[in-house]
C-alpha cells in the first residue's frame, strides 16, 4: 500500500486493541475514490472483482447507524 500511495496513505493505530496486540489501519487521504483506482492502475494494478452488501433489510430491527451500513470490497492484481 505504502507503495502505491505513498504520502496520501495515512496510517494509524487501532484504538480498539490493547497496546500489546498493535494493529494498525490505513486511510487513503483521497476525496473520491476513483483517485486511488487511477493509482492503482498507473501502478500496474487490475480490478479483478468487486463484491458488495446492501443496506439492512430489516429496518426496524436495527439503531440508524445499522440501516445504512454497507460493505465494498474491491480485489486488485498486478501480475
Amino acid at each position: 500500500a505504502k507503495e502505491v500511495f505513498g504520502d496520501t496513505l495515512n496510517e494509524s493505530r487501532d484504538p480498539d486493541r490493547p497496546p500489546e496486540r498493535y494493529t494498525s489501519r490505513y486511510y487513503l487521504k483521497f476525496t473520491f475514490l476513483e483517485q486511488a483506482f487511477d493509482k492503482l492502475a498507473d501502478a500496474g494494478f487490475h480490478m479483478v472483482a468487486c463484491n458488495s452488501t446492501g443496506t439492512c433489510a430489516f429496518a426496524h430491527e436495527q439503531t440508524d447507524d445499522r440501516i445504512w451500513t454497507s460493505y465494498t470490497e474491491y480485489v486488485f492484481y498486478r501480475e
